[in-house]
């Protein structure tokens, strides 16, 4: 175990930071691509039903979203301090780390299975739905629900691994449950007439194969174990999960707050079929942002380990690594986007209503794409080497402080077309404060 973790240390700081990021971004990309097959399997297959389903899928999402914002919480939180503990040699406090995170998670999860089902329709009510919608919303939710412990742990054991330099680990996991969920779904809606219930059986289906695969995963090449008699519920490691990971929780959370927000103001534009294809764009953009985010997930251990060996200089080569390249890619993802909008809604949901909206709002969001290297890489600087409360504000711009006032002046002023351009104004505006917050913590690293 001493040889792998040496050997781990030369790895992750003597390596040329660009073939050590690739290496690792590689498998990250993958995992986040998967993570969006969860989302965009259930939207392809739900659509060959109703525009009611596709609406019913596209409110549960924000909950979903919610679940895994708890999940990069205390991943992100607990994955970003113990790999600056393995950076500065202290092993035995990162294994501490770890096993907190990860009881932290799975206490959490519990939670929101019980509350959630509880609550079940008034969450389902409050989400947006309407008479229409509200059987299929509530199906779908509840069975979601049951997932959510195995979804915040996943998560955890994921965020773990990728920052102790275990990227193809955390892949295997995440791609073996896609591998489920987008073999069950058709499965489960077509072949068992289970309808929108089936969708949610494979998800949760999936997440539980992830969980398993990626567990197991802790104990294979040298990885920290995870044990009982490592949880340190104090008050020092609470802190520091929350350092750490309230940015994952604030970009995440508030994204699930923004999606609510966004059903609730296209409801009242135009019923079903702007829910459907605003959830349609959000997941499609999403695929995008997913690869753009593995990559910088990719930069993040590198800049955490080295950060805490005290290799600032690699730390700065590599953000602007990951934003030189992460600006191309992009730029030309946008460009594929904006060609082709109309065919790619249309493949989702072929309602006439659903694809004129979803297709202007999907170019919009692809105008903007390419300023989200920047603003991407600068949350997860700030995160990676634990500057808490400027992560926080960096990853709040996107779907909080800049979306949430601009969804309600925008569709004021311009009613549906407001509607289809404020996540691309948001982005804009999400750089250009992510600029000085990230600036002037590289100066520092000189």
């Amino acid at each position: 175990m001493a040889d792998t973790q040496s050997a781990k240390y030369k790895m992750m700081t003597e390596t040329p930071v660009p073939k050590l990021i690739v290496k690792l971004a590689i498998p990250t990309v993958i995992s986040m691509l998967v993570t969006g097959m969860y989302n965009m399997a259930d939207t392809f297959f739900v659509g060959k039903i109703s525009t009611e389903d596709t609406a019913a899928v596209s409110l549960v999402f924000s909950i979903m979203a919610l679940i895994q914002a708890v999940g990069f919480f205390c991943g992100q939180g607990s994955g970003t301090y113990l790999s600056r503990r393995l950076g500065a040699g202290e092993k035995d406090k990162a294994e501490e780390m770890a096993a907190t995170g990860f009881a932290t998670a799975a206490i959490l999860g519990v939670l929101i299975t019980i509350l959630g089902n509880v609550y079940a329709e008034p969450i389902a009510y409050f989400l947006g739905a309407d008479d229409e919608s509200i059987v299929q919303t509530v199906s779908y939710l509840r069975i979601i629900l049951m997932g959510a412990p195995f979804m915040t742990c996943q998560f955890v054991v994921n965020n773990q691994l990728r920052f102790q330099g275990s990227a193809i680990y955390a892949m295997i996991g995440l791609f073996c449950g896609a591998v489920v969920n987008v073999g069950l779904d058709p499965l489960m809606i077509f072949g068992f007439h289970m309808g929108i219930s089936g969708a949610a059986v494979a998800t949760i289906s999936a997440q539980l194969v992830s969980f398993v695969v990626l567990l197991i995963g802790t104990t294979k090449g040298g990885n920290l174990r995870l044990s009982l008699k490592n949880i340190r519920l104090t008050p020092h490691y609470m802190k520091e999960i929350v350092n750490g990971g309230m940015a994952s929780l604030l970009r995440q959370g508030l994204a699930a707050v923004a999606t609510l927000l966004m059903n609730h103001v296209a409801r009242d534009l135009g019923a079903n079929a702007a829910v459907a294809a605003m959830g349609v764009v959000t997941k499609v953009v999403m695929m995008i942002g997913c690869a753009m985010i593995g990559f910088g997930q990719g930069f993040q251990p590198v800049c955490s380990y080295n950060y805490g060996a005290g290799f600032k200089g690699r730390v700065r080569e590599g953000f602007f690594f990951c934003v030189k390249y992460g600006t191309i890619f992009l730029t030309l993802g946008a460009a594929v986007l904006i060609l082709f909008a109309e065919p790619i809604v249309h493949t989702m949901r072929d309602d006439p209503a659903v694809v004129e909206i979803g297709k202007v709002a999907l170019r919009w969001q692809a105008a903007a794409l390419p300023f989200l290297a920047f603003s991407s890489m600068a949350n997860m600087l700030l995160q990676a080497t634990g500057k808490g409360f400027k992560a926080s504000v960096a990853s709040s711009c996107r779907s909080g402080l800049c979306f949430i006032p601009l969804l309600y002046i925008l569709t004021f002023f311009f009613g549906i077309r407001g509607l289809e351009a404020t996540q691309a104004v948001a982005d804009f505006l999400a750089f250009l404060v992510a600029i000085p917050l990230a600036v002037s913590e590289l100066k520092k690293m000189k």
